[in-house]
């Protein structure tokens, strides 16, 4: 029988960068919305539920229909709040989803949870373009033969000491699936010193010696981190 997860969105509210952002309206939706719609496409979706701990989100994500949960406020990341999720729904496979990417592809999380097999957890790689390299935001991953992932950094990865040399670079896109015992096991750590240094919280996994399954995509996420950042992402949904 074909394995189904329940979809979590986690969403804050108190962003650093872009406070309230979940509820930023997006071509005239709540960037909540955007996700929460592309994850219903999924057919491997056996439940999509939002996770919160603000009751604004749990009423916006109410009122269009969402299945939402309200969470504590002191978790660590996305992922410590989707293992509260679990707690109380149960499912042999969860997948984070990142609330503030409105153009998802719904096909791609099924590929993702069809990807995962044996590995504890899974997630996506793409090709890192020439100019991303210098970027911090954008994550690189470097990866064994069979596509496990050996790091994941805000640096240059890997560094190329003969110019010239073709090395695939692989920029990491932050979807994950977790079978349920690793998502218990990974929320039972502490945030490790590599985490906490890039602030990265797959690095927790790496730490505790839990592989991490990378999973080649074209997929290119929006991403909304800063209010800027809309009126770029409404042109691309409008074109789409």
């Amino acid at each position: 029988m074909a394995e189904q997860a329940v979809l979590v969105i986690p969403a804050r509210w108190a962003s650093t960068r872009f406070p309230g952002k979940p509820l930023a309206v997006i071509a005239g939706k709540p960037l909540i919305q955007w996700t929460w719609e592309a994850a219903k496409r999924c057919r491997k979706a056996r439940e999509v539920v939002v996770a919160t701990d603000d009751r604004r989100i749990l009423d916006a994500a109410r009122a269009f229909g969402a299945q939402v949960e309200l969470t504590r406020s002191d978790h660590r990341s996305g992922t410590d709040r989707m293992a509260e999720i679990a707690s109380r729904i149960r499912s042999d496979l969860y997948v984070n989803l990142q609330g503030d990417e409105p153009a998802v592809d719904p096909e791609e999380i099924d590929r993702l949870i069809d990807a995962i097999g044996a590995a504890p957890i899974t997630t996506f790689r793409r090709k890192l373009q020439p100019d991303e390299a210098e970027n911090p935001n954008v994550i690189k991953v470097v990866c064994d033969r069979r596509g496990y992932a050996l790091y994941f950094s805000r640096a240059v990865l890997p560094f190329v000491l003969k110019v010239g040399r073709d090395v695939p670079r692989w920029a990491h896109v932050g979807i994950y699936a977790f079978r349920s015992k690793a998502l218990r096991k990974f929320a039972g750590f502490g945030p490790g010193e590599l985490e906490q240094a890039e602030s990265l919280e797959q690095l927790r996994a790496l730490e505790n010696a839990m592989s991490i399954l990378t999973v080649p995509t074209a997929m290119r996420c929006l991403g909304v981190d800063i209010p800027e950042d809309i009126e770029r992402v409404e042109r691309i949904l409008k074109q789409r």
